[in-house]
């Protein structure tokens, strides 16, 4: 099907098709300098100490969480309106997520007041979500955290150059982590990044990330080194110089996409306001990175029905998230149910996600809005 108005897209160009282009005319294409450069450009950025290019977003979570040193008989506490990675990590290691809700139908990102309800003596880490790109109350989170002496860790894939209280989001907690995926504000297709500010996490996180092994291919390469030890059971989880070029490019674009983004949002809120959708973070003051549009349908109003009629009109539509402890898997697993977390359940129901990036116009968010308007006026609701 052709949209006339994608959900996402990508601002891809000729510095992009360039520098991918220089890097297989050097004929190395595994993790060497290019991705060397994108950790360092990456980690000034975000004003990290350190930083460590992966494979995916997922591998970053896990990768934290290993560093963190989680394992059976521990417990992480998670938000259940996120994509299901965000607690799959925590299974990775063994240990097992906990769920808590979200603030409100305003604020989609996890609350810290349940968080506070859900720990227990088992509790090692929390993982707050960045949902939309809207950092979470981090304040409070840390607080919980340090009076308990638990770890954060973000999951900052919708939140790349999010600030709050005048710091990047991803140096909040103790890790942060993003993806790459390629409908992210910042894309290489894929791939994810690993931050931190400890010495110690960042070197578990370095030998965690290629096997446990002492050097690298490129280390040996360049003469650095000849033999290798294996001191850790690590994986592979390394990114490639390919998509390290593409995100160098990318990093650049990044703060004048993001301020597309909210110019976007902005016009989307004020066209919207005089709807029966509600429109979460319409309030927030401080500085997200707009990752995503979402609105919440008013209950009696079919969201199937709602997404076909944008669909008939060439609107690409989305839903973020389906809970995690709903999904057939955790519910078999772990015994979830629906009523565990009212607020996350209501807000998932309703739920859609309008187009947002920034190769869009204000004339596709114009379409876009008079078709959610029509909609309402045509057949919007359920008898």
């Amino acid at each position: 099907m052709r949209w006339r108005v994608m959900l996402s897209d990508i601002d891809i160009g000729e510095e992009e098709i360039r520098a991918v282009v220089n890097v297989l005319k050097s004929k190395w294409l595994s993790m060497g300098e290019v991705t060397r450069r994108f950790e360092e450009e990456f980690s000034k950025y975000i004003g990290a100490r350190f930083a460590f290019a992966v494979s995916s977003g997922t591998a970053a979570l896990h990768i934290a969480c290993r560093a963190l040193g989680l394992g059976p008989g521990d417990e992480v506490i998670v938000p259940s309106l996120t994509f299901v990675a965000t607690a799959n990590v925590v299974l990775y290691c063994g240990a097992k997520p906990v769920f808590a809700d979200v603030i409100s139908e305003d604020d989609l990102t996890i609350s810290p007041d349940d968080v506070l309800e859900k720990i227990t003596d088992k509790t090692k880490a929390i993982i707050v979500v960045h949902y939309a790109g809207y950092p979470c109350k981090m304040k409070e989170i840390s607080e919980i955290a340090e009076d308990y002496g638990i770890k954060v860790i973000e999951d900052c894939a919708h939140a790349i150059g999010a600030e709050y209280m005048g710091k990047k989001c991803g140096v909040l907690g103790d890790v942060g982590c993003f993806s790459f995926f390629a409908n992210k504000n910042l894309v290489t297709g894929e791939g994810g990044m690993v931050v931190t500010n400890d010495e110690g996490l960042a070197e578990k996180i370095r030998l965690l990330r290629s096997h446990g092994m002492t050097t690298l291919t490129w280390d040996r390469y360049k003469g650095h080194a000849y033999t290798y030890d294996v001191v850790e059971l690590g994986y592979n989880y390394r990114i490639s110089e390919i998509e390290s070029a593409i995100g160098l490019v990318q990093l650049r674009k990044l703060d004048a996409n993001n301020s597309k983004r909210g110019e976007l949002t902005k016009l989307y809120r004020t066209l919207l306001q005089d709807t029966d959708v509600h429109i979460p973070f319409k309030s927030y003051r401080g500085k997200p990175s707009y990752h995503i549009l979402p609105i919440l349908l008013p209950e009696d109003v079919d969201r199937a029905a709602f997404m076909r009629y944008m669909r008939d009109r060439g609107i690409q539509t989305s839903i973020h998230y389906r809970p995690i402890h709903l999904f057939t898997y955790y519910r078999r697993t772990f015994g979830f149910r629906s009523g565990m977390l009212p607020v996350t359940e209501d807000v998932a129901r309703r739920e859609v996600t309008l187009p947002l990036h920034p190769l869009m116009s204000g004339e596709d968010v114009e379409y876009v809005c008079r078709s959610v308007k029509e909609f309402f006026e045509d057949e919007g609701r359920v008898a």
